[in-house]
């Protein structure tokens, strides 16, 4: 019998029996390859996800790879028998930020697969057609699970907007920063720095192109022109400013903890940097992702420690918090 995982209520899940929902119009069913497990499910799970951004009962996972099945009307048949991966978000597409491609901002509220509308952790997912993303026809689909979290970070590259020759940086060392060390590495830096808490991540960095690793308690540098954040901490963010020269650019990614304080203002200003933040990831930057994954710039594999049947949901949440530093990503095989 085919089984998805349903999050009842924080604290409790159950497996149940599951049977794929035909598409309707506009939508397509995705047979579902491999989906990831990140801390925002297991935030899920705890209850520790804000208010509206979660609805329960719900089938989490949100970053997943499949096929395409079936599709509905009005969707082009060429698209069955596609791989695929998919954006998150259900935007409207008609608000003035949805217009301007800047669908994580619509104004329609917040909608999102996995979170508010059911996710991966089924075998079918039917979801719109128009947040699809075809792959090329030999892309590796467990490698492909992972290009959500590339194209969150996708985002930040772009708002970074780092040039050849410029000297560039990444504080943190988990998923999101070792795939912005290769989207850096892909614009020929003349330096690039990887900051983290975890010296076993140095050989990792280096294999994704970083040109020098140091740990927060070593003494750091402060001219770098760009800086990407993706340890989600306000103390990241502090040292991530500090490593920029005057008029640098930082791009944060991560999210704090409530009530932790942030940069300081006058240091902005004074030193005139050039702050961007990143939420989710609009379709320039799946469109991105999806190119640089397929010119083979873009290398998930490495960072898959763990992959489990999806009855072993309680057991991919116990890794993904375990602090383990020899667990990476953790997939889910519906």
């Amino acid at each position: 019998m085919s089984t998805a995982v349903v999050v009842e209520a924080p604290g409790r899940h159950r497996l149940v029996a599951h049977e794929p929902r035909d598409p309707g119009p506009g939508e397509a069913l995705v047979r579902v390859h491999s989906v990831g497990v990140c801390g925002s499910d297991r935030e899920v799970y705890q209850g520790n996800r804000p208010e509206g951004y979660v609805r329960y009962p719900l089938i989490p996972g949100h970053e997943w790879s499949g096929t395409v099945e079936r599709v509905g009307a009005g969707v082009p048949e060429s698209l069955t028998g596609r791989k695929v991966v998919g954006e998150g978000f259900r935007n409207c597409q008609v608000c003035d930020r949805c217009h301007a491609g800047e669908t994580t901002l619509c104004t329609a509220g917040y909608a999102e697969t996995g979170f508010t509308e059911p996710g991966a952790m089924a075998p079918t997912l039917t979801l719109p057609a128009r947040l699809l993303h075809p792959l090329p026809d030999g892309a590796d689909l467990t490698a492909a699970a992972l290009l959500e979290p590339a194209a969150c970070i996708a985002a930040a590259a772009l708002r970074a907007n780092a040039r050849p020759g410029e000297r560039v940086a990444v504080v943190g060392t988990g998923t999101l920063g070792m795939f912005a060390v290769q989207f850096l590495a892909a614009g020929s830096p003349a330096e690039l720095l990887v900051v983290g808490s975890r010296p076993d991540r140095e050989a990792l960095s280096r294999q994704f192109g970083a040109t020098g690793f140091r740990t927060k308690d070593q003494e750091l540098p402060g001219d770098f022109d760009v800086v990407i954040e993706t340890a989600g901490s306000a103390d990241a963010a502090r040292t991530s400013a500090a490593l920029l020269r005057r008029g640098g650019r930082l791009v944060l990614t991560g999210i704090p903890a409530p009530g932790a304080t942030g940069l300081d203002p006058t240091d902005l200003v004074v030193r005139q940097l050039e702050v961007h933040t990143v939420f989710g990831a609009p379709p320039e930057a799946w469109a991105h992702t999806v190119r640089v994954f397929g010119a083979g710039l873009l290398d998930p594999l490495p960072m898959v420690t763990h992959e489990l049947q999806l009855a072993e949901f309680s057991r991919a949440l116990e890794l993904v918090g375990s602090g383990d530093p020899k667990v990476g990503k953790v997939l889910l095989h519906p």
